[in-house]
């Protein structure tokens, strides 16, 4: 009897071990799975605020109704006239003109709402005769409001109303690493968008003539091509951020980076043309190099960064202002230079009688020198 009790006794003991085991290894299995999935329920989670898209349809779509493409010749006249061609920096990302009367096409982007386009000067600059087709496939004869070599810019008109138009971001709050689109025509596909990032910022590529233009390139991996010249480059938001201009390339093709102005420099530009018919260029009158680790122990300065005068031209606003050779200019109204092409840029914003403030290492002491700026 006793020996019953017992076993039934055991078998109590054992049932409950087991249940208790069993609901433990169910608890740690639940929570197992639970953890497990846990990642799993968050893949399809928007994350909000993102300055980054997942795809690039919205920019796209507000920036592709915004380029035009252009076909620009020169008439039979003009062409008689014209005894010899000098090469052309541009050619080859614009499209080769052969003989006889040149023609090409090229990109453009709406700037008004009535009418007036941003293209690249090499777009149109031998032209007399400019054609201009919308997004809508509607045709107009353009006419060339104004050009600026040294930027490689133009300004366009045709007469249509209610046209779209994009909104102007800040270049300068554009970063290296930031997705950009380029939108244009490359061998004469129309509304072509490429993608990839800003390379680098303020790059001087020595393809612009002249002592006073200006070369501070946005550099993109974006593909870009023949045809692209004068298209839009946009942020991930689809706002402007600079007008595609130029490619580093041996073949002719796109060989890994493009170029583009910045709409910082662009957008004075363009409404000086508009305004004026030219540009409105305020100049220091200083010749200068940037600066280098040599330069920095000559000089005894404890900087590897800015840019050096080193020659000062008479009668020029630079020298009213007292700049002396060997100056490093290291700010321009409180924002830091690097570079000869970040200087440049900054001053050709501004106009004849504007002042910009210098901030300069002179013998290692800061010095605040403001300039009136003369015309150029």
């Amino acid at each position: 009897m006793k020996r019953l009790v017992s076993l039934v006794f055991a078998g109590i003991i054992g049932g409950l071990i087991t249940l208790a085991g069993l609901q433990f290894m169910t608890s740690q299995t639940e929570e197992a799975k639970e953890n497990y999935t846990q990642p799993v329920n968050n893949i399809n989670v928007k994350t909000g605020g993102s300055a980054v898209p997942f795809d690039f349809k919205s920019a796209a779509k507000k920036a592709m109704p915004v380029v035009v493409h252009i076909t620009a010749s020169e008439s039979d006249e003009l062409a008689g006239r014209s005894k010899k061609r000098s090469g052309n920096p541009f050619e080859d990302l614009f499209g080769g003109f052969g003989g006889g009367p040149q023609k090409g096409t090229g990109s453009g982007v709406i700037y008004s709402d009535d009418g007036y386009i941003i293209t690249n000067n090499h777009v149109v600059d031998f032209a007399d005769i400019v054609e201009v087709t919308l997004y809508d496939n509607r045709t107009f004869q353009a006419k060339v409001v104004g050009k600026d070599e040294t930027t490689d810019l133009a300004v366009l008109k045709i007469e249509a109303d209610d046209l779209p138009t994009l909104k102007i971001a800040d270049s300068d709050a554009a970063e290296v690493g930031e997705w950009v689109l380029a939108v244009g025509n490359p061998f004469d596909l129309t509304s072509t968008v490429t993608v990839g990032i800003i390379s680098a910022k303020a790059r001087d590529i020595n393809i612009l003539r002249g002592k006073k233009s200006i070369e501070s390139f946005i550099q993109t991996d974006a593909a870009v091509n023949p045809g692209n010249s004068g298209g839009a480059l946009v942020d991930a938001e689809g706002r402007l951020l600079g007008i595609n201009s130029a490619i580093a390339t041996q073949t002719g093709s796109f060989a890994g980076y493009s170029f583009a102005i910045p709409t910082n420099i662009a957008i004075k530009v363009v409404n000086d043309l508009i305004k004026y018919g030219k540009t409105q260029r305020g100049l220091i009158g200083i010749d200068i190099e940037d600066l280098d680790s040599d330069q920095a122990r000559e000089l005894n300065l404890d900087i590897n960064q800015g840019v050096v005068i080193v020659g000062v031209i008479d009668g020029t606003a630079g020298q009213f202002a007292g700049l002396l050779p060997d100056d490093v200019i290291t700010k321009v109204d409180n924002k830091i230079v690097k570079t000869g092409p970040e200087l440049q840029e900054l001053v050709g914003r501004k106009r004849p009688g504007d002042i910009v403030n210098l901030t300069i290492l002179r013998k290692g002491k800061v010095k605040e020198i403001p300039v009136r700026l003369k015309a150029g």
